[in-house]
């Protein structure tokens, strides 16, 4: 799995960010956790592979926003057990 974050510029509000996470959404589908915050202006998703960075920012584009970077990590699942 891997955790991909975008710093994305001109998300203004709550509306903004489910544009965004829509577009994110589309372009791919096996994207999971997918959350925006227009106050930190990036959006993170989960997905299997490390995704097509050309895909997403053309689909966040068609949008009317910009991203301005695209970063991947591995990512871990937490584990919150109590033994």
């Amino acid at each position: 799995m891997t955790k991909t974050i975008l710093k994305i510029e001109g998300m203004m509000c709550g509306m903004c960010e489910a544009h965004v996470n829509d577009a994110i959404r589309k372009a791919l589908p096996d994207a999971k956790k997918v959350t925006s915050s227009h106050t930190k202006g990036e959006s993170s998703f989960i997905s299997e592979q490390i995704p097509d960075e050309n895909k997403l920012v053309a689909a966040i584009g068609e949008t009317g926003y910009s991203v301005q970077s695209i970063s991947s990590e591995p990512y871990k699942k937490k584990f919150l057990g109590l033994f």
